[in-house]
């Protein structure tokens, strides 16, 4: 059995540490705003499909540097950012997402997120049932989504519509949660560096479990790297052939829900139309509140994702580099809902 040690403990932090939004709220200049619209019309010289477009479409020679530093925090620091200034009534939503692709390609490499092979997904109400067992958290709408990982080193979410009301942000720090285990309950944080199995939500290749098999808990290179899903663990017991959870296991998992719930352990965030929201998936948890749209005023909240493969992880386990079967299907996904 694993014997859980401290790990990264400069990228731990409390909600009290970051209360103050401006800690965590990167606002862009006149100077930055001008350059991103450049750097579109440049692009759009070239191509107006993300699939064709790269880094060396999106020139930014004064915001890349920006870019790079909170990369670097987003590893090495807090772990999470958000990009505020973008003038949502100022471009159309193809515009928007054209931004919003060039900003990520600046930060990492853009991964399949599902079966369909979405670089650039959306998180929306798409009229999946919450009890659903093929509906995954970007599909469901209304409820709130509890905390949990994403399938990428770092996860984006750019807000083109917020909805009527709700709907806020929610983040929590994996790495506190980890070293707090490791002082007060070591043996549950052992249990977490054992494999989980995670449900695939009927996603999976052809002919393959319905199921894959996970850590919550890694350490690898003396960093801490973290998945977490826990409706997906819990589903995974669906199937006959996946392991079943021990106790030790049930426990240990409650008390990562429990910490992360804590207000004590997480923020909530604001994402006005326009905002660009960056975490890293192996030191962030994230979720969201319950939220209400309003479809006859076109009030309808629509998220735009990206998930990217940042370049300054020099390395990380194998099974959370990108094998994934979704990018024979690579593709992006143009969805119009509300008055987008």
């Amino acid at each position: 059995m694993t014997t859980p040690r401290i790990l990264e403990p400069q990228c731990e932090w409390t909600a009290a540490d970051v209360a103050d939004e401006d800690v965590w709220t990167e606002r862009f200049t006149d100077a930055e705003l001008e350059e991103l619209d450049a750097s579109l019309r440049h692009a759009l010289k070239r191509s107006d499909d993300v699939l064709e477009l790269t880094k060396d479409d999106f020139p930014l020679p004064s915001l890349a540097t920006r870019l790079a530093d909170i990369e670097r925090e987003l590893i090495d620091g807090r772990g999470f950012v958000r990009l505020r200034g973008i003038d949502r009534a100022a471009y159309s939503q193809a515009e928007m997402e054209l931004l919003y692709w060039g900003i990520g390609t600046h930060l990492g490499l853009p991964w399949a997120q599902n079966k369909h092979g979405h670089v650039l997904g959306d998180v929306t109400d798409q009229a999946k049932a919450v009890n659903d067992p093929t509906a995954r958290g970007n599909e469901l709408g209304g409820v709130a989504l509890p905390f949990h990982c994403d399938g990428s080193d770092l996860v984006g979410l750019m807000c083109l519509e917020n909805g009527l009301a709700g709907g806020l942000s929610a983040v929590a720090n994996s790495v506190l949660i980890h070293n707090t285990l490791v002082r007060e309950r070591p043996d549950l944080a052992a249990a977490l560096y054992d494999e989980f199995p995670y449900d695939f939500r009927g996603e999976q290749a052809e002919g393959a479990k319905a199921y894959y098999l996970v850590p919550v808990f890694t350490e690898w290179d003396g960093r801490l790297f973290v998945r977490c899903i826990p409706p997906y663990i819990w589903a995974s017991q669906r199937h006959a052939d996946a392991p079943r959870l021990t106790d030790v296991q049930q426990e240990a998992l409650q008390a990562v829900v429990a910490m992360a719930d804590d207000p004590a352990n997480h923020v909530l965030m604001d994402l006005l139309p326009g905002d660009i929201q960056f975490i890293n998936n192996f030191h962030v948890l994230h979720g969201r509140t319950a939220y209400e749209d309003d479809r006859s005023a076109g009030r309808i909240r629509h998220l735009k994702r990206l998930w990217l493969e940042t370049t300054v992880l020099p390395s990380r386990p194998v099974y959370f580099a990108n094998r994934s079967h979704w990018e024979a299907n690579r593709s992006a996904s143009r969805m119009h809902v509300g008055s987008n």
